[in-house]
């Protein structure tokens, strides 16, 4: 059972531990340094996106693993976007980033995870258009559906780019995806995390 017996619960990104070490040992360091949960991470590395393609023994063992150590994975940070984002002219990178994100939605429903972390780019590696503005409002109002759906917490980091550098601008934002599940986080900018 866990208590909320103070304001503030701090969570270890998983990429602050070395990668070679499995679940368990992940589990019991942050837990060890005094950390309540763990952020887990889904990149645009073949290796993290391959996450959202496990089995269900594969995510129920490591959600019973969690629950063994009573340390949950409270958040997920989504970073594929980058490589597969919502704004792209390409229709087959845009198909690709809502099959993502149902994906990652569905993994972290079944992992108990709260709140799923994107990052505020329309585009990433491509040039930045009115264009992309609009696939990506289109891709997160679709996202928001399938979030407020499964009751799960849409966090957009505000990030270093003039796109949405300033959380005024993700106001703007939100206007056009008045979703309650979705806000605004803290960019890369405005704090560190935390690295061993």
């Amino acid at each position: 059972m866990h208590h909320f017996d103070h304001a503030l619960r701090l969570g270890l990104y998983e990429k602050a531990m070395p990668s070679a070490l499995e679940w368990q040992e992940k589990i019991l360091s942050a837990k060890e340094l005094g950390f309540d949960f763990i952020e887990i991470s889904i990149d645009e590395s073949d290796e993290k996106l391959q996450r959202l393609d496990w089995s269900d023994s594969e995510i129920y063992r490591l959600r019973r693993l969690c629950e063994q150590h009573s340390l949950q994975l409270h958040s997920m940070c989504l970073s594929a976007h980058r490589r597969f984002p919502f704004g792209s002219q390409d229709p087959a990178i845009r198909a690709q980033a809502a099959i993502i994100m149902e994906k990652a939605i569905n993994l972290a429903y079944k992992l108990g995870i709260r709140c799923i972390q994107l990052a505020g780019y329309d585009v990433y590696y491509e040039p930045q258009s009115e264009q992309t503005h609009r696939h990506f409002i289109d891709g997160m109002k679709a996202a928001a559906k399938m979030a407020e759906r499964a009751g799960i917490m849409l966090g957009v980091e505000i990030m270093d780019t003039p796109y949405l550098n300033s959380l005024s601008k993700f106001e703007v934002l939100k206007k056009q995806i008045p979703s309650p599940l979705l806000h605004g986080l803290p960019g890369c900018r405005q704090y560190h995390r935390l690295e061993l």
